[in-house]
């Protein structure tokens, strides 16, 4: 996709504007000079009362033009009004051209219920934030309900954050077989898998030097998760010597909730969920994505229908106290029919969590070299899917406490969580809206260091600290003189700050 652009603001950001339209795009030369290429010409202009902008969209000989002007106002940054100002017009062009109108509107972020957040904070009512999302950011109504509801239920279920608070997450970058829509650090040949052993002793000791530095900073860890990859592809001893060693390190008893991602229906037996909720599991998810057979072959699952109940039965008599169930919306070879019988049936199941996403291909995925043309802006059937997925679990009783967007979506919907009361999954929550620190062990796991005063780390609100990608990568370097262990001393300084702070504001 070529994109011309007249205006101060970062070209990043049209480029997602523009990737609403026409998924799958790419950014560069060589992308430019296609002869199919679309094109999206953007131009503001500033005037004392606001931002104009002109659009242009080109395809196949055919264009359409928009503008749209934002007022500056006190309750938004220049930065917005501009952003507001640019998507405004493009989205008219776009959907002028192309006969679609997105259902979030402009809005381009990982987080949609975080506009809303900032508003409530800003000391808008429930009413007026949903009007503000529907007139400013051209979102629909259902949707800017959405964000409006699942902003209040995060408000309510967090309370008022802790510079003391954190959480951690441990990753186990390994899977039976590849998903070909998957794109997380995964894997999965017999050579790979044959370094799981060298790899837990190296993760241990990952584990106890972020315990470490948690403990002498006299944090609380609030939730720990483990993720993947498949955290069950572990035998059962070596899931025993995993969480064991856990409990050397951290009062397993006082967390809010620990979890043990179990997504793969074929890598779960009884013996397993007994350790994990022996050694203080509270949470798992067992995650069939359909229940359609052919769904399920077609993206390379390895794992049946019948497997996925087998698993699901042995995670509700294990005493582990909440089950979740993933399930994703808009798979190839999916249809509204199948969806909703899959969904009718989770719901009979009774889970205490359901999670919905949208199908999302990314550009690693085996998916993409099998068929190039998967992407889809209009979505097909994938937003009745979401919207029924929305309309069954509130008539169950279940409420919608998270929700995350990612780029490359099938008709660019969201991925909510749902739960019954009192059974939200936190570490969700706590991650994906950064109320707090997230220490991070093992290959491919991403820390995050968030300060809510604003003097962490030169004053960036928030610094990610990445692992290395890959398992060999992570057994080969030495992980001590890495920057990595740089920016933990930089956090532990931080934090040092934050008490100093908080004694003055006491005196």
């Amino acid at each position: 996709m070529k994109i011309i652009l007249d205006s101060p603001i970062n070209k990043y950001y049209v480029q997602t504007l523009g990737m609403i339209f026409f998924p799958g795009e790419h950014f560069g030369e060589s992308e430019e000079t296609r002869p199919d290429a679309p094109v999206l010409s953007v131009k503001t202009v500033e005037d004392e009362g606001g931002v104009k902008t002109y659009a242009t969209v080109e395809l196949d000989g055919k264009s359409e033009s928009a503008e749209y002007y934002a007022e500056f106002t006190a309750e938004r940054t220049h930065e917005r009004t501009l952003k507001l100002s640019i998507g405004g017009a493009v989205l008219a062009a776009s959907s002028a051209l192309l006969g679609y109108r997105p259902a979030w509107g402009m809005m381009i972020g990982v987080r949609p219920s975080k506009v809303a957040s900032e508003l409530l904070d800003a000391g808008n009512s429930k009413t007026r934030v949903k009007k503000i999302l529907n007139t400013d950011y051209l979102v629909i109504p259902k949707k800017a309900a959405l964000a409006t509801n699942i902003a209040l239920t995060e408000k309510s279920i967090v309370g008022e954050p802790s510079p003391k608070d954190c959480s951690v997450y441990i990753s186990i970058p390994f899977c039976p077989t590849r998903c070909t829509y998957c794109s997380f650090v995964s894997y999965t040949s017999k050579r790979l898998l044959s370094l799981i052993p060298e790899y837990l002793e190296k993760l241990k000791r990952d584990i106890a030097d972020n315990f470490a530095i948690i403990n002498r900073l006299g944090l609380r860890v609030r939730t720990l998760y483990i993720g993947g990859g498949t955290p069950t592809i572990l035998t059962e001893a070596q899931l025993r010597d995993l969480l064991g060693f856990i409990t050397t390190q951290t009062d397993v008893s006082a967390l809010d909730e620990y979890t043990l991602e179990a997504g793969r229906p074929d890598t779960i037996n009884a013996e397993k969920f007994a350790v994990a909720r022996e050694l203080g599991v509270t949470r798992v998810s067992v995650n069939p994505q359909s229940l359609c057979e052919d769904v399920l072959c077609g993206v390379g699952r390895s794992h049946t229908v019948d497997e996925f109940y087998t698993a699901y039965d042995i995670a509700k008599s294990s005493g582990i106290r909440t089950v979740n169930v993933d399930l994703i919306a808009g798979l190839p070879g999916d249809n509204f029919r199948m969806f909703s019988k899959t969904m009718d049936e989770i719901i009979r199941l009774d889970p205490e969590n359901i999670t919905v996403h949208t199908f999302c291909v990314k550009k690693s995925a085996e998916v993409l070299r099998q068929n190039s043309h998967i992407y889809s802006a209009r979505g097909g059937d994938v937003g009745k899917c979401v919207d029924y997925s929305q309309i069954k679990t509130e008539q169950a009783g279940y409420i919608p406490y998270y929700m995350y967007r990612q780029k490359n979506t099938v008709g660019n919907y969201e991925n909510v969580g749902f739960s019954k009361p009192s059974y939200e999954g936190l570490y969700n929550i706590y991650m994906m809206e950064e109320i707090h620190s997230i220490f991070a062990a093992g290959a491919g796991a991403v820390g995050k260091l968030v300060d809510n005063t604003g003097n962490c780390c030169n004053k960036r609100e928030i610094e990610r600290l990445f692992h290395q990608k890959y398992p060999y990568e992570y057994l080969r370097d030495d992980f001590s003189a890495s920057a990595f262990e740089e920016k933990l001393f930089e956090a532990e300084e931080a934090f040092k700050l934050d008490d100093k702070n908080a004694e003055a504001e006491n005196e």
